[in-house]
This record gives C-alpha cells, sequence and structure tokens, in this order.
C-alpha cells in the first residue's frame, strides 16, 4: 500500500493559504513521499464572495521552492481557459504554460536530487 503526503497550504485567516517549505521535511521526515500542490497552494478560500478566489500567478514560485526543497512530485491543475474552468479557475494554471514550466521544474529536480543532506 502506497503512501503519499501532500503539501497543499494551511489557512490562517485573511482568507489566504500559507504554505511553510519547513513542512516538506518534517513530513519527508515521516519516510512517505511528499508531493506539493502548487495550485491548491495558492486558493484564497471565499476570498470570491461566494466562492475561493487565487493567485495563479505565485504558482511557478512555489512549485520552484518545493522542487528544490526536494519533494517526490507536484500536483497541479490546469486549464486551456482557466477563466471559464468550471472549479479553481482562479489559481489553475494554464495549459499552454505548463510545459516550460515543467521543463524548468526538471532542471532544478536535477540539481536537487545531487545535493547533500544535512542532519544537524
Amino acid at each position: 500500500k502506497e503512501i503519499f503526503l501532500c503539501e497543499r497550504g494551511s489557512t490562517f485567516g485573511y482568507h489566504n493559504l500559507v504554505v511553510d517549505m519547513r513542512s516538506l521535511q518534517v513530513m519527508g521526515a515521516l519516510g512517505f513521499p511528499v508531493v506539493f500542490d502548487a495550485t491548491h497552494s495558492v486558493q484564497l478560500p471565499g476570498a470570491g464572495g461566494d466562492r475561493s478566489d487565487g493567485q495563479r500567478e505565485f504558482v511557478p514560485l512555489l512549485s520552484r521552492a518545493a522542487v528544490g526543497a526536494g519533494v517526490a512530485g507536484l500536483f497541479m491543475e490546469t486549464h486551456i481557459d482557466p477563466s471559464s474552468a468550471l472549479s479553481d479557475g482562479p489559481n489553475a494554471w494554464p495549459l499552454d504554460q505548463l510545459q516550460p514550466l515543467l521543463e524548468d521544474l526538471l532542471k532544478i529536480d536535477r540539481v536537487s536530487k545531487e545535493a547533500h543532506s544535512f542532519n544537524v
């Protein structure tokens, strides 16, 4: 039975999810692969009145940070036209911009996996 742990942000008020990159290492110490939900992490719960809003412009930044921290994988909601998506459009990543983002993330992943780990 395979178990994955997922970081997707925590709510601390102000209609904002906050990602603490330290949690990636804490979860990883439990011995299971850690996945980062790059699009849920930029969600603004309730900020759109009767729905959630989002800040998709932060998806690349948070994805790069998570991959650099050594996550085992990423989860991203994508859509050909996020503004017309039936669910989570404000935080969905545009499909036509997915390939260049993934290419950058693969480069970071290669470097990250070669880096030393420190037990202090």
